[in-house]
């Protein structure tokens, strides 16, 4: 069947005045506009299409693609606000419409905000939502500690920032494990830290336990290949100084460090670290 408010993959069955007429395998039809259609297309060929509604409430078909589909989280502008509710710019030339029953805080012309698109049951239209609570639950988790997920930040609060996690479950990161500016609507890798009771979930932006330091090692490394072997933090360096070089905390900076001293790849100094250079290297320099 042709899906609302999704991409579909038509066959071209006829060309008429207005357009090209395109069908699934259950004989249901869209229009696809003339300003659409390519010379190349033929009739009985398949094309990929966005199928929505027109502002006469007809589907239609359009090659545009829009940044958010049905059943989807996305960050978008409001292009106008009307005395029944506000418009979002989401890259289709008609904007979905936000009612003000659906909108958490009153929403003005020119602002971004975190938005659900899905139909509406009862008008059968595409709508959006931004009372993103409504459409993510944690009742039956997918994901465990330490998975990669991907995260859309939503809300913050005195504790953190809030985030869909994989489009279907929320969490929390703790502004304690913030290293890097972040902000709402923001989109990023993430990870799942701790697991608590009632399925409350935390989470962290670096990989959890000894894969985060590993990576931080990494960083650490990197940093002085390009640097001459030579950093001028050390153990007892301030965090906020590690802080600003890595986006670590000083307690994962001290781990990194003495893994590297014990693989006798630095030497740890006053004044900082240093790259231990492998003979060979030595030699050549």
């Amino acid at each position: 069947m042709i899906h609302l408010g999704k991409t579909n993959t038509l066959t071209i069955l006829r060309k008429t005045a207005p357009g090209m007429f395109l069908g699934d395998d259950e004989n249901e039809v869209v229009l696809l506009p003339n300003k659409y259609i390519e010379p190349e297309f033929e009739i009985g060929e398949k094309i990929e299409v966005f199928v929505y509604k027109d502002s006469e409430d007809r589907l239609i078909a359009t090659r545009l693609k829009p940044f958010v589909e049905v059943n989807q989280f996305a960050y978008l502008n409001v292009s106008e606000v009307s005395r029944i509710g506000a418009f979002l710019d989401w890259g289709l030339e008609k904007d979905v419409f936000v009612p003000f029953k659906e909108q958490k805080q009153k929403m003005f012309e020119g602002h971004n905000y975190v938005v659900y698109i899905y139909i509406d049951e009862l008008t059968e239209r595409i709508v959006a939502s931004s009372k993103i609570n409504k459409f993510i639950s944690n009742d039956l988790l997918t994901v465990k500690q330490g998975d990669e997920v991907d995260l859309l930040v939503y809300n913050e609060t005195n504790l953190g920032f809030t985030c869909v996690i994989n489009g279907v479950h929320k969490g929390l990161i703790y502004h304690d494990d913030i290293y890097t500016d972040i902000a709402i609507g923001d989109q990023t890798k993430g990870y799942i830290k701790l697991i608590r009771e009632g399925n409350l979930i935390d989470l962290s932006l670096q990989k959890i336990g000894f894969k985060h330091v590993l990576s931080s090692t990494e960083l650490i490394l990197d940093y002085l290949t390009k640097h001459d072997g030579y950093l001028e933090l050390n153990d007892k360096s301030s965090p906020d100084l590690i802080e600003r070089r890595f986006n670590m905390s000083k307690a994962t900076f001290k781990k990194s460090i003495g893994i590297l001293y014990r693989q006798r790849k630095i030497t740890i100094h006053e004044d900082g670290v240093r790259l231990v250079y492998p003979t060979n290297e030595i030699t050549n320099i």
